[in-house]
């Protein structure tokens, strides 16, 4: 996946479009992302022990991740990212914009080099 927790991102479709927060998670395997204060609906709480009040709780929704674009921390733009790998095996996301091209943040870790055996 191209975007991580922690990332800003801004919303490009849907009733919160234009708005820039930051990635709280990630669920993988529904191809969504809950980003912070984007999505919010009102759980209707019951009064409880925890909860002695009741009321309504704000809370935010997953949406799609095709609705999100990520914002390169160098020149603040939205951009969609490549993957380049290092000459130590490492991999790096980067931004794709014309006049930028800068590391946003890594990917992997460098890989070991395999010792090969003369026979």
């Amino acid at each position: 996946m191209h975007i991580r927790s922690n990332d800003q991102v801004e919303v490009i479709a849907g009733a919160d479009k234009g708005t820039r927060a930051k990635v709280l998670r990630i669920l993988g395997s529904r191809n969504k992302v809950v980003v912070e204060g984007v999505a919010r609906v009102q759980k209707h709480m019951r009064r409880s022990q925890q909860n002695p009040r009741g009321g309504r709780l704000s809370k935010e929704m997953p949406i799609a991740i095709s609705n999100i674009m990520l914002v390169c921390p160098v020149c603040g733009k939205r951009t969609r990212t490549g993957v380049r790998t290092e000459q130590d095996g490492s991999k790096h996301r980067y931004c794709k914009r014309a006049n930028c091209g800068k590391n946003i943040g890594p990917l992997s870790p460098a890989r070991k080099k395999k010792e090969t055996t003369a026979t």
